[in-house]
């Protein structure tokens, strides 16, 4: 009998139930032979370097030249240096700069080429003209195997044509509470779709193993993601804790990774989530014992962004428990001088052990010769990228991603037979998703959260908007746009476009499944147009199944168009007739998760206890149904209220419970019960006035005639937790105007954790400096305060602006957000090993 490997909790770990598996690639005698040659020249410090990812953001290639790194990334805001909306030539010259200073041996070093990877999640998606796919939560309603691994395909040579050569993609979760904030990302609810659906989009991105074809210079180096457990956590947190037995972990979170790797992928990224308790990144039984010597991979095993500072007894820049739990490479992205400085004493002093260095450099050389990097020379002189104006946004890639939208679609709710549309009628097009690519792509677009994007970043891209009026134009009929549903003319039929706003991550988890809870905008267009006796068809745009009842209730005909991404005109394709009154194309997408009965159902464990969800696994209708679905319960199940994780204080009012609080010059506390306020000894006032709307934003004036400091805090209802929001790119949001205010200024901002616990950050020079008078959203990093002494994991406080200088502000908003006017910088550190 195998005694059971144990992790860090006593909780037990099988290898001998899990899948057996091995490579596809048999050991190469010549490539083997190759590394190590190639082994046997480098020093520690060289093997070190190898094993250590940074981002680009903090990084240079004089780094990459001195430490000798093995990669480097582009995180999700992340870009070559002043690009904030890079084109293919620009992300080529930074690639070659890092691959030049891999290459440079004139320091001694030896020449081994830097892998540089990128989230190329929805197609190429940080490449400005790119080919935008609908995101895998649309993908997994199309039930095509064979379109994934096209769309892997297009993938791979749009990324070649930018000179990058790895993906951190395919995503193989396998949400089961979608209120997680990246559910969109997985395919399906179904493991056995998630698995079908891994051979093949892996199979597009890096090409046949045993061919010609595998790895060569059209394809790219695939990462499946994020072993093992993060759409299972609890709650549906992001980065939380999968409470879940090692058979529903293996047979529903792992489903993908064994025919990921029967394909052949080289990379596999470590989950920053746990499984009952113990952080996936410090879980030597599930990366060694299951992944590397049951299922028999024998490629990277990545970390993920900073992950490993989660692993109880590590920081971001000291983790030698990563490395020995079977981590090969971890991905330290602002740290990564910290950790390697402290990896290189520890494997000085054996506390990693140099077999295990080793064996981490093994694998990362054979991956890089198995993409032939050795032999490739400049990204930018691949064929692909030489000519990168006829591949990057081609008609051909179009035409599959628009072939993708029309395949995703899914049809819910068509009454009185309003689908299709006659195409020379007079069409009203509303809502703010019509005329929005943004939206329509969603999250991991341009920037991590999708967001501060208008349509003029996507060239070449269609709105949905665009695409109903060619064709409808084309037809002979009529088409008007308005947003909020006001015409010139009354339309035969209105197409009302609406759904979630873009957002990525743990910025995107939901206490429920209620859209827009307390905000009833989309709701009341519906019922307005309606009410005017006007046929609608809602087209809503969503990353994952929510509450929408009363919205289909509103509504004659209801489609998911999930996040479509660039051809908004696949929509049309299906949505209007042919001028001749043809179906050129039916509905064909099948929901890939069920959707709630109410905000609180969760359709996976609701089947599990035997209760029906709204639509279940499965449905979706075609023209030839019958599609009145009647009318559906409108109890939500929960009060929809409008509070709203991460926003603090919104039109010049504290959140839901929130408190404002002024301290004066003398250290006396108040509460501000009504405006305008005071402190007793004058020091600083707080009044209202107009932004947007009437008293929506609140002035600041400190008198400054006190030696002392006054303040004016945010006091939270209860303790927040913001440690993962800290460990991305997250900013604290201060939408402010910068009223007067002297070049001495004495402002901090800070945040606050209790007694004696906070960090506060200078900003009076930087605020000096911006324009006054001028409304602008002013961010800073919260890594800022954690690096000033806040502990981001019991945030009382979230916000304090105090000053003993006399000067005046305005502030509407504060919240955390990833887009902002201007990003103040954090106090400088000393980072040198």
């Amino acid at each position: 009998m195998t005694v059971p490997a144990i992790a860090g909790d006593g909780t037990a770990v099988h290898p001998e139930q899990w899948p057996k598996g091995e490579s596809p690639l048999p050991p190469d005698p010549a490539i083997e032979s190759r590394i190590r040659a190639l082994m046997a020249k480098m020093s520690v410090e060289d093997k070190v370097g190898q094993m250590i990812q940074a981002d680009i953001k903090y990084v240079t290639p004089d780094d990459v030249r001195e430490y000798r790194l093995g990669s480097v990334l582009a995180g999700g805001n992340s870009k070559p240096p002043g690009q904030p909306y890079p084109v293919a030539s620009q992300w080529q010259a930074l690639s070659d700069a890092f691959y030049r200073a891999s290459m440079d041996t004139s320091r001694g070093g030896l020449a081994i080429p830097v892998l540089f990877g990128i989230d190329a999640v929805h197609g190429h998606n940080n490449l400005v003209g790119s080919t935008l796919f609908p995101q895998n939560s649309a993908l997994g309603a199309t039930r095509d195997p064979q379109l994934i691994h096209n769309i892997g395909e297009v993938t791979a040579r749009e990324l070649r044509a930018s000179g990058i050569s790895w993906t951190f993609a395919p995503t193989l979760t396998v949400p089961q509470d979608v209120r997680w904030g990246r559910s969109y990302e997985g395919y399906s609810q179904n493991p056995a779709l998630v698995a079908q659906y891994a051979a093949a989009v892996v199979g597009g991105l890096e090409g046949k193993p045993g061919t010609p074809a595998f790895l060569d210079a059209g394809h790219v180096i695939a990462t499946a993601k994020h072993f093992v457990g993060d759409g299972g956590t609890r709650n549906g947190k992001d980065q939380g804790d999968a409470q879940v037995s090692e058979e529903t972990l293996r047979d529903v979170h792992a489903a993908g990774y064994a025919p990921a790797i029967k394909a052949g992928v080289q990379v596999v990224m470590v989950s920053f989530s746990s499984w009952n308790g113990v952080k996936m990144a410090g879980n030597k039984s599930l990366i060694t014992g299951v992944l590397k010597e049951r299922m028999g991979f024998d490629g990277i095993v990545l970390g993920d962004w900073n992950a490993h500072g989660q692993v109880p007894g590590c920081t971001n820049e000291d983790c030698a428990a990563a490395y020995n739990a079977g981590l090969d490479m971890l991905e330290a992205p602002d740290s990564w001088k910290g950790l390697y400085k402290n990896t290189l004493a520890q494997v000085k002093a054996g506390v990693i052990p140099m077999s295990r260095v080793d064996d981490a450099v093994t694998r990362i050389l054979r991956v890089k010769m198995r993409l032939g990097m050795f032999e490739a020379g400049l990204p930018s002189t691949n064929a692909l990228a030489v000519k990168s104006a006829d591949v990057i946004g081609s008609p051909s890639h179009r035409a599959l991603a628009r072939r993708a939208v029309r395949e995703s679609l899914v049809l819910l709710k068509n009454n009185r037979g309003v689908l299709p549309i006659d195409p020379r009628k007079h069409i009203l097009v509303a809502g703010d998703g019509a005329d929005n690519i943004s939206k329509q792509n969603g999250g991991w677009t341009l920037t991590w959260q999708g967001t501060g994007l208008t349509n003029a970043n996507f060239p070449g891209a269609t709105s949905v908007w665009a695409g109903l009026q060619a064709q409808v134009k084309a037809a002979g009929g009529s088409a008007e746009l308005s947003v909020d549903g006001d015409y010139k003319q009354k339309p035969d039929v209105a197409i009302v476009v609406f759904g979630e706003d873009p957002y990525a991550e743990f910025q995107g988890d939901l206490p429920n499944l209620a859209y827009r809870p307390g905000n009833d905008r989309d709701l009341d267009l519906l019922r307005k147009l309606r009410g005017q006796g006007v046929p609608v068809v809602a087209v809503f745009l969503t990353g994952r199944p929510l509450w929408v009842n009363r919205e289909i209730n509103a509504a004659d005909a209801f489609v998911v168009a999930w996040l479509p991404g660039s051809e908004g005109e696949g929509i049309a394709d299906v949505l209007l007739r042919t001028p001749d009154g043809r179906i050129a194309h039916d509905f064909h997408g099948k929901l890939a998760y069920a959707w709630p009965r109410n905000a609180v159902q969760l359709p996976v464990a609701a089947a599990a206890r035997g209760e029906r969800p709204q639509f279940p696994y499965g449905f979706g209708l075609t023209y030839a149904d019958r599609g009145n679905t009647g009318t559906l319960p409108e109890d939500a199940g929960v009060v929809l209220s409008s509070g709203q994780a991460g926003v603090y204080f919104t039109r010049g009012k504290p959140a839901q419970d929130f408190v404002v609080r002024l301290t004066g010059a003398n250290g006396k506390a108040m509460n501000v019960a009504a405006i305008p306020a005071a402190t007793p000894d004058g020091s600083l006032q707080i009044s209202a006035l107009d932004y947007k709307a009437q008293e929506d934003a609140r002035s600041l004036t400190w008198s400054g005639m006190s030696a002392g400091a006054a303040r004016v805090e945010l006091v939270a209802p209860a303790p927040l937790d913001v440690d993962r929001e800290t460990n991305g790119d997250v900013l604290l949001v201060t939408t402010l105007r910068v009223d007067a205010m002297s070049p001495g200024d004495t402002s901090t901002v800070g945040i606050g954790c209790g007694a004696g616990c906070g960090g506060q950050v200078a900003v009076g020079q930087q605020l000096s400096a911006l324009p006054k008078g001028q409304w602008l959203r002013v961010g800073i990093p919260l890594k800022c305060f954690r690096d000033a002494g806040a502990d981001m994991s019991k945030i009382d406080r979230p916000f304090e602006w105090s000053s003993h200088s006399g000067g005046q502000v305005a502030i509407t908003d504060v919240s955390l957000g990833t887009v902002a006017d201007r990003t103040l910088a954090c106090p400088s550190r000393g980072d040198k090993p």
